[in-house]
């Protein structure tokens, strides 16, 4: 297992375990580097946790490193990835395996870049889920240049650990089964946490010393499931953020009637956001919540994005494609139902998350973004 404080070519792990699951090789030319904050917004309340009179986050930083050597960084603890697997119900595998996913960014390596040189990346994961689930998306940016922030949304992951040593829990789970307008609340939260951390990150004493190679002009947000939608709400309330990507989320934030026009992708699976599927389910019930519930929420917003737009669709895909959890889960023998392959599914979503960055950010056409390719059959451009 390749950990926090051990050498990069370590072993498998234990006897008697099969390999450790690891995460795809990055693609680009530079070695990729990662660090964690702790970070507090001592101006807002916590929304989950009673009495907390401010908001801590935890936050990954991933970015060009100047070097290779060093120990990679782990992809999360032991605690978080025991609570991640037992609160999914998942007992077959040992609690402690998400801890030994082996990844390749540099724990702690020093940043490469000139001042105010990188684009910055913001990504959110699932509810439940821990930034870490984004990892593999994360290392591939970084190794082409980008700063990506991985936010924890606190509370609102099975577990986030923090450098003390506390460990929280899914503190929202409780509200969600008691609060009519739980998801327009998450939405607002992570507006929230997004734009206190782009202010830390482009501010004046910033909490990382690689802070000034970002280019503060040139930030983008993507986001899983639910961490997807939040980017929408994030742009409403965020103008610094100049281009979002929604992967396999229904969204919530309400777009005003003059629209939103900066740049904006979504990329589903198939299976759930076709335009015009499900059609046949009656109003209300279960089957069309589940076959056309996600995709009316696209087609929504769709009507209302009104600057550059793509609608992409994956075949084969299923929710947990778009990250980690894929990959993972056929590593250690879970079957996720998806007919792509974990890594498969991984290299989609990083061919085209990098093409939107690179067209939006650094200004680069990308012909991936304009008609199908022959590399991806199985990604179907959709125009309602």
């Amino acid at each position: 297992m390749r950990g926090m404080g051990t050498s990069a070519d370590a072993g498998d792990g234990p006897a008697g375990r099969g390999p450790a699951p690891y995460l795809p090789e990055p693609t680009g030319p530079y070695p990729p580097g990662t660090t964690a904050l702790h970070l507090t917004d001592t101006s807002r309340p916590d929304p989950w946790a009673a009495g907390a009179v401010t908001r801590e986050l935890m936050v990954s930083l991933w970015y060009p490193a100047a070097s290779p050597d060093g120990p990679r960084a782990r992809y999360m603890t032991s605690a978080e990835s025991e609570l991640q697997l037992t609160s999914r119900g998942i007992t077959g595998v040992p609690p402690d395996a998400l801890s030994t996913v082996r990844t390749h960014a540099v724990s702690g390596a020093g940043p490469a870049g000139r001042p105010r040189s990188l684009p910055l990346a913001v990504l959110s994961p699932g509810f439940t889920n821990s930034r870490s689930t984004l990892t593999a998306l994360a290392e591939d940016l970084a190794s082409h240049g980008y700063v990506v922030a991985g936010i924890d949304h606190t509370y609102e992951s099975y577990a986030t650990a923090f450098p003390d040593g506390r460990v929280t829990t899914c503190l929202a789970r409780e509200a969600r089964r008691r609060d009519q307008g739980f998801w327009e609340k998450v939405m607002a939260g992570r507006a929230a946490d997004v734009s206190f951390v782009l202010g830390e990150l482009t501010g004046a004493h910033p909490p990382w010393p690689g802070a000034a190679l970002i280019d503060p002009s040139r930030v983008a947000m993507a986001g899983h499931s639910i961490g997807g939608a939040a980017a929408i709400a994030a742009m409403l309330a965020d103008p610094r953020i100049r281009a979002g990507i929604d992967m396999d989320g229904a969204t919530h934030a309400a777009i005003p009637a003059e629209g939103l026009a900066r740049p904006f992708l979504f990329l589903g699976k198939q299976a759930n956001y076709t335009p015009g599927s499900g059609g046949a389910a009656a109003f209300g019930t279960r089957d069309w919540k589940l076959q056309r519930g996600a995709v009316v929420t696209w087609e929504r917003d769709w009507e209302l994005l009104t600057g550059w737009k793509r609608w992409l669709v994956v075949a084969g895909a299923v929710h947990a494609s778009f990250t980690d959890l894929a990959l993972l889960a056929e590593q250690v023998g879970l079957d996720t139902g998806a007919d792509l392959s974990g890594a498969r599914s991984l290299d989609i979503t990083r061919g085209y998350v990098r093409a939107f960055f690179d067209q939006h950010l650094r200004g680069t056409p990308q012909a991936l973004l304009d008609q199908p390719s022959a590399r991806y059959p199985e990604v179907l451009f959709c125009s309602p």
